[in-house]
């Protein structure tokens, strides 16, 4: 909904009057290291925040030589080595597509300019994603990587309630790895951070035809390189759009796929 339509899908929230808790596990410990003032819609200048660090695992290829990329099957896309997910989200992961989505959704969730989140991969998804602040500050929300704790919180919002996930037991932690997203590597996270910068129009049309050719993968219908090719296509065709409604934002989603299926079929 938001990557979709996240304009109207907030518009919609300050019509209402509504509270907003994102259950997303990354999106979710970023509301948790926010101030109370962020939580209730404040603006992050105000607050002392500096810049949200949206981390990510990299996915079951962050050290895989991109020669191999061609010979890349589903069954190896779907393999994460840190979270149990359905087929699409695990190679949307593998892609780091799944990051460049919730950098849109970051973007609208917390008001943030483009320049006020920054990506990082974290190889062992412990950190789920951090806050740095003015003052040289850096919080992070960690946990295991079991979406019962996001789901919990926003349960019982503002307390909290036993969700049945382990503490984590820091005696058997080795190390807190970081490193930058290698464009190359991820070409579909650089594609939705170019549509969150183009707006509304730009990231439906990605998120539309992302899904197309995720389906085709899986199908043995496309490479798993093919799928940014696809994207980037797309993208660039039809990622201009200005969207002033549900049924303007439904029928770009349709176009989307439709064009998406050609490129694929083409």
């Amino acid at each position: 909904a938001l990557v979709m339509s996240g304009d109207l899908f907030l518009q919609a929230v300050r019509e209402h009057n509504a509270t907003l808790l994102p259950v997303d596990s990354e999106h979710n410990a970023i509301f948790q290291s926010m101030p109370l003032s962020v939580q209730k819609g404040g603006a992050l200048i105000d607050a002392g925040v500096e810049k949200i660090l949206l981390t990510g695992s990299g996915g079951p290829f962050l050290t895989k030589p991109l020669e191999e990329f061609v010979d890349i099957t589903p069954a190896m896309a779907v393999a994460h080595p840190n979270w149990d997910m359905g087929a699409k989200i695990s190679v949307d992961s593998a892609t780091m597509m799944n990051k460049g989505l919730e950098f849109i959704e970051a973007r609208l969730l917390f008001n943030a300019s483009f320049e006020q989140i920054q990506v990082v991969i974290h190889p062992k998804s412990i950190i789920h994603s951090m806050v740095s602040y003015t003052d040289g500050s850096v919080l992070a929300q960690m946990g295991q990587p079991d979406m019962r704790t996001p789901i919990a919180h926003c349960l019982a919002y503002p307390e909290r309630i036993r969700s049945g996930v382990s503490p984590l037991d820091f005696g058997q932690m080795a190390d807190f790895s970081f490193c930058a997203p290698d464009f190359k590597r991820f070409p579909n996270l650089a594609l939705a951070l170019e549509a969150s910068k183009q707006g509304q129009g730009a990231t439906t049309v990605l998120n539309a035809c992302n899904e197309v050719a995720v389906d085709a993968f899986l199908n043995g219908q496309l490479t798993f390189n093919g799928i940014a090719r696809v994207n980037e296509q797309a993208l660039g065709l039809l990622g201009g759009h200005q969207l002033l409604s549900i049924d303007e934002v439904l029928s770009l989603d349709a176009q989307s796929r439709q064009l998406a299926t050609e490129l694929i079929l083409g």
